[in-house]
């Protein structure tokens, strides 16, 4: 960057968590040890004039114990795991953060309607029983949906206090420590991606303008958005940032990269945010449970035993699927639109036809049904560890 021609350099470095790999559908939530998935670490580093400052976010899926297992549908359905231990879970995870960081604010960004407000009340109870830890629930879709991205100040106006109190870590040029980070902001969302990526971006952006103000680099009323070659340079390297994240846990580049980028949503992102969503739900169904596997073996989960029958044995309706049921399925339905195209151009002359139609209609549903019914045993799954 090139502020008033004083050239300094910002970086990003995440730290992807090991202990709960995974991909989007087959690892959520936590472990029994408070391991959660898609759990990293996020350094914003800036170098000017002989000063280092730091700036640490962490994000992780919800630390209780759920799923959400693919189906076919384009949302499956969350579940919450009801354990015994699922209170020791959530604290364990807890006095990790505090022991690694100091204080912790979770921003909380899911829906408070449907599974997934289901799934943030269950957490909010959770959290009463841990009075260190300070809980911030945020609907970002009801707060900031319809191109109000500028509703996020909302959440900021909440936390503003215990964020500034946080602080950053700086190093001057004589190696001296001027100032420390004491604590972290925790945020997440359903995926720990899209939502999730434009919040630290913002909260970056904060911390970031605070330590330029104190390095001298800007005044009190300056802000790096003034600079717009600057501020552009910014946008770019967390948008990059929240792809390179989200090609590692849902396969595909990040969604609402625009609100980052541009603060609104725009018509050649929705497109792309459609295309990325389609995408994902073919990874998560037919492609997830080979790569979750792969993951699980690379990481020494798993190992390989000469005398145990192999796990990629198919079983039961399995054997069908795997076998006959993807071409029979695109015969039978290819074939019956046809059949039905044309007895519907020929309705009219002949009832026989209009029955004909019926017929190849109904038994097209019927064999949807079976499909969606069966979804869970036709959706590639891992074969090689358990959820938890």
């Amino acid at each position: 960057m090139k502020l008033k021609s004083s050239p300094a350099v910002i970086k990003l470095v995440s730290r992807r968590c090991t202990r709960r790999l995974g991909t989007r559908m087959w690892r959520r939530g936590a472990n029994l040890e408070g391991d959660t998935a898609n759990f990293i670490e996020t350094e914003q580093l800036l170098e000017f004039e002989g000063y280092m400052c730091s700036f640490l976010q962490v994000r992780g899926s919800i630390p209780l114990l759920w799923e959400q297992i693919v189906d076919l549908s384009y949302k499956p359905r969350l579940h919450i795991i009801n354990h015994e231990q699922t209170s020791t879970v959530v604290e364990r995870h807890f006095n990790d953060l505090l022991q690694r960081y100091g204080g912790c604010i979770v921003v909380d960004l899911t829906d408070k309607h449907g599974d997934e407000g289901t799934l943030s009340t269950a957490y909010a109870e959770e959290m009463k029983t841990l009075p260190t830890v300070r809980y911030v629930s945020f609907d970002f879709h009801q707060s900031c949906g319809g191109g109000n991205f500028d509703n996020i100040q909302l959440l900021y106006d909440q936390i503003s206090e215990d964020f500034e109190k946080q602080g950053y870590f700086i190093l001057d040029s004589e190696g001296k420590i001027i100032a420390e980070q004491e604590g972290i902001i925790r945020s997440n969302c359903i995926d720990c991606l899209d939502r999730t990526n434009v919040t630290q971006s913002y909260l970056a952006k904060k911390s970031l303008n605070s330590q330029l103000q104190r390095v001298g680099s800007l005044s009190s009323e300056e802000d790096i958005s003034m600079f717009s070659e600057d501020f552009e340079t910014f946008k770019t390297l967390w948008v990059e940032h929240g792809d390179e994240i989200s090609l590692e846990y849902s396969g595909t580049h990040a969604l609402k990269r625009d609100l980052v980028k541009y603060g609104k949503q725009t018509m050649s992102g929705m497109i792309k945010d459609g295309m990325s969503a389609v995408s994902r739900y073919f990874l998560n169904n037919f492609q997830d449970g080979v790569r979750q596997d792969a993951i699980d073996l690379i990481r020494g989960r798993y190992t390989v035993s000469r005398n145990s029958p192999s796990p990629f044995q198919p079983k039961g309706f399995e054997t069908l699927t795997v076998s006959y049921l993807p071409v029979a399925s695109a015969l039978v339905i290819g074939g019956l639109t046809t059949v039905t195209s044309i007895t519907l151009n020929q309705a009219g002359r002949n009832a026989q036809h209009i029955l004909s139609s019926m017929v190849c209609a109904g038994l097209t549903a019927g064999l949807m049904a079976v499909i969606k019914s069966n979804g869970r045993q036709i959706c590639s799954k891992p074969r090689l560890c358990g959820l938890l």
